[in-house]
């Protein structure tokens, strides 16, 4: 690691902490040449491939404002919503990947979005899961019934 003050290419870490819930590693370092000492911060980047071939870092944010729009209009607080995301995040960065697809992510949102609230799974799962008939919002009407 390159010292920010004097540029020397060697530094040396002397603690070594998680933060952000284990998503990234807070490390404090000296510089042997000036002993000055700074903190980085070291995080994974996992990259979501869109429908069109691009990739974009991935953003908690967009996951939550998908599942805002579903439940539009039905009993259940943002930090449900909150909570939602943030507990499909921790799936798939636990796979270990460096890159998933944004379909991926929107099928990884359909359990605990069924769980949350069975409208809301509908309306998310219609875009998913491409329901192009109304037969097709029958049968995952009744498959919810049925569970």
């Amino acid at each position: 690691m390159l010292c920010p003050f004097c540029k020397y290419p060697d530094t040396k870490v002397t603690d070594t902490r998680e933060s952000d819930n284990g998503s990234s590693v807070r490390r404090r370092r000296t510089c042997p040449k000036c002993n000055r000492r700074f903190t980085t911060v070291e995080s994974t980047q996992l990259l979501v491939c869109k429908k069109d071939g691009s990739f974009e870092p991935f953003n908690r944010g967009k996951i939550t404002t998908g599942v805002f729009k579903a439940c539009k209009g039905r009993p259940i607080g943002y930090a449900s919503i909150e909570a939602l995301a943030q507990e499909v995040e921790e799936s798939i960065r636990s796979r270990g990947a460096a890159q998933v697809s944004s379909r991926e992510i929107g099928l990884e949102v359909l359990g605990p979005l069924k769980r949350l609230d069975a409208v809301a799974y509908l309306r998310f799962a219609s875009v998913y899961e491409n329901f192009s008939t109304p037969e097709d919002f029958a049968r995952a009407a009744r498959d919810l019934e049925a569970r």
